[in-house]
């Protein structure tokens, strides 16, 4: 069974390195760092950002706790979080294809 994904598509860019990071456990200090190297800096997320982002993505089951450590509780994308994620990168990747230059341009 495919689940429907709309309510939460498009994504916002944010929302999508956020998923993008948690491909692996990380924390929120580990996620802010990737996030910024993935994107080659063009996408800083602040901590007010991030842990709002988290809370509203566990709430969706889009991502889970899976360790806490002192303060620092670290996070993992979920099947319904992957199966989104690759929904969103479907749906770039058709914007691409209508928008890469042609000769005509």
């Amino acid at each position: 069974m495919r689940l429907d994904y709309k309510k939460h598509l498009p994504l916002t860019e944010s929302t999508a390195y956020i998923l993008l990071a948690l491909s692996e456990p990380l924390h929120g200090y580990g996620v802010m760092q990737k996030v910024e190297t993935m994107s080659k800096e063009t996408v800083k997320i602040g901590p007010g950002t991030l842990y709002g982002a988290f809370s509203n993505l566990e709430k969706e089951g889009l991502i889970a706790k899976v360790g806490e450590e002192k303060r620092r509780k670290s996070y993992l994308l979920t099947e319904k979080g992957r199966g989104l994620l690759k929904e969103h990168i479907r749906r770039i990747e058709i914007l691409l294809e209508n928008g890469l230059p042609t000769k005509d341009w």
